[in-house]
C-alpha cells in the first residue's frame, strides 16, 4: 500500500467559499448569510443550483451557481475541491430527512477532508469560520502531495 505524504499550499486571502443547504436548510443558510453579508462579499462565492439562486437574489451578490445538489451540483464542487479552486465549504445539511442523493453528499464531505479546507456543516461552525483571523488573509495549510503519491506510483 502507497502512504500518502503531504506538502504545503497557501489559501489566499480572498476565499472561493462554497455555500450549500439542503431544502428544510435553506431558511438557515440564508439568514445567516444576511447577517455576514459584509464578510462574504469579500470573498468569491459558489453555491449549488437553488440555493445559488436565492443566495444571489438575497445577498444581491455575484453568486456562481453550480448544478441542484441531487442532479450533480455536490459532485462539481467536489471536482472544484479536488481541482483546488473552492477553498472554504458551508454545508447546511438536514440531519432529520434522509437525501436521495446521500452518496454525493459524502462525497462531498470526505473531498473536503481530504484537502484539508476549512468546513462547516451547521450554523455555529460557520460563524465561528467567519469570525477566524484567518478569514480575510492569506495562509498555509496542509494538502495531500499529489505529484508524490504519482511517484510512488511508478
Amino acid at each position: 500500500m502507497i502512504g500518502i505524504t503531504f506538502t504545503t499550499a497557501t489559501l489566499p486571502a480572498r476565499k472561493r467559499i462554497a455555500l450549500v443547504a439542503h431544502d428544510h436548510c435553506k431558511g438557515f443558510l440564508l439568514d445567516w448569510a444576511t447577517r455576514h453579508r459584509e464578510q462574504l462579499a469579500r470573498h468569491h462565492l459558489l453555491a449549488t443550483g437553488t440555493t445559488g439562486k436565492l443566495l444571489e437574489k438575497r445577498l444581491a451578490l455575484p453568486i456562481e451557481s453550480m448544478l441542484s445538489g441531487p442532479l450533480g451540483g455536490d459532485q462539481q464542487l467536489g471536482a472544484r475541491i479536488a481541482e483546488r479552486t473552492v477553498d472554504m465549504l458551508v454545508f447546511f445539511w438536514d440531519p432529520f430527512e434522509p437525501q436521495p442523493h446521500d452518496p454525493d453528499i459524502k462525497a462531498l464531505l470526505r473531498v473536503a477532508a481530504v484537502w484539508n479546507i476549512p468546513m462547516a456543516t451547521n450554523e455555529a461552525t460557520a460563524g465561528y469560520l467567519l469570525a477566524s483571523a484567518l478569514l480575510d488573509q492569506a495562509h498555509d495549510y496542509r494538502i495531500p502531495d499529489y505529484d508524490a503519491y504519482l511517484n510512488a506510483r511508478r
